[in-house]
C-alpha cells in the first residue's frame, strides 16, 4: 500500500481486537519513530501493551481494545502542535500500510504517568491509538475543495490533488478548519499557503500539521515550498 493509497483507505477506529502487534512491526513503527523525534524536534513513545490509558471514566464507551498507542509528547513551543500533527500523521500513515488501524485521540484517554515520560518543559499534546480494528470506521461528510481553497481553473493539477487529499485527513469532530491558496511563483517555485482557521474546540494547528502532511503526499513536496 503507498502513502496515497494509506489517505483514502485511512478510517478513525475507536474498537480494536485482542490482538499484539508482531516484533516486526513493533521495530518498524519504533524506526520511524526515532525518525520523526529527529526531524522534528519532539519526544513522541510507542506504547505497547498497556490497557490502562483507554479504561475507565474518562474512556468508557469510546473506546474498546486499546492496548497500543504514540504518546505524542514535545517540548512546549508555538509551533509544537502543527509539528505533532504533521509528524504524528507520518506515524498514522505508515500504520495503515502495515494493516494497522489508528484514532488521534485529545481528551477522551487516561494519562498513566509509568508507560511514557514527560520531561521539564514539554507537554503530552495528545495520544494516537493503534492496533487492529475490529470495526472499519467510517466515511465522514467532507468539505469540497473549493471550499478550502482558491482551487481553479488556472491553479495547477497537482495543487487540487493536494487540497483532495487535506480533505481526507482527520480532524478534531471533523471541523475541517483549514484552508489552501496558491500564492504563485516566487523564484521560479510554486508557493503554497496554508492557514488555519477558528474553532472554539481547539486542535487547528494539530488539524494544519495533519493536512499539511496529507497535501504535500499527493502535491508533491517538489513542486513548491510553503510560505
Amino acid at each position: 500500500m503507498t502513502l496515497q493509497e494509506a489517505i483514502k483507505a485511512r478510517h478513525s477506529v475507536r474498537k480494536y481486537i485482542d490482538k499484539p502487534l508482531p516484533q516486526d512491526i513493533v521495530n518498524i513503527l519504533q524506526a520511524k519513530v526515532d525518525e520523526c523525534n529527529n526531524i522534528g524536534n519532539l519526544h513522541i513513545q510507542l506504547v505497547t501493551n498497556e490497557p490502562k490509558a483507554f479504561k475507565g471514566k474518562m474512556a468508557y464507551g469510546t473506546f474498546s481494545g486499546v492496548s497500543n498507542y504514540f504518546a505524542m509528547v514535545g517540548k512546549k513551543a508555538d509551533d509544537l502542535s502543527e509539528r505533532i500533527g504533521y509528524y504524528g500523521e507520518q506515524l498514522v500513515l505508515l500504520a495503515q500500510t502495515l494493516g494497522l488501524n489508528t484514532c488521534w485521540v485529545g481528551l477522551t484517554y487516561n494519562k498513566v504517568k509509568e508507560a511514557y515520560s514527560v520531561g521539564e518543559g514539554e507537554k503530552l499534546c495528545c495520544l494516537i491509538a493503534l492496533g487492529y480494528g475490529d470495526d472499519p470506521g467510517r466515511n465522514l461528510k467532507r468539505k469540497t475543495v473549493e471550499q478550502i481553497s482558491n482551487v481553479s481553473d488556472i491553479t495547477p493539477e497537482w495543487f487540487r490533488k493536494g487540497v483532495e487529499a487535506a480533505l481526507l485527513a482527520p480532524t478534531a469532530v471533523n471541523q475541517q478548519k483549514f484552508s489552501f491558496e496558491y500564492v504563485g511563483m516566487k523564484n521560479n517555485r510554486h508557493i503554497v499557503k496554508a492557514n488555519k482557521g477558528f474553532s472554539l474546540i481547539g486542535y487547528t494547528r494539530m488539524d494544519l500539521g495533519i493536512a499539511k502532511y496529507h497535501f504535500e503526499i499527493a502535491a508533491g513536496k517538489e513542486n513548491f515550498d510553503w510560505e
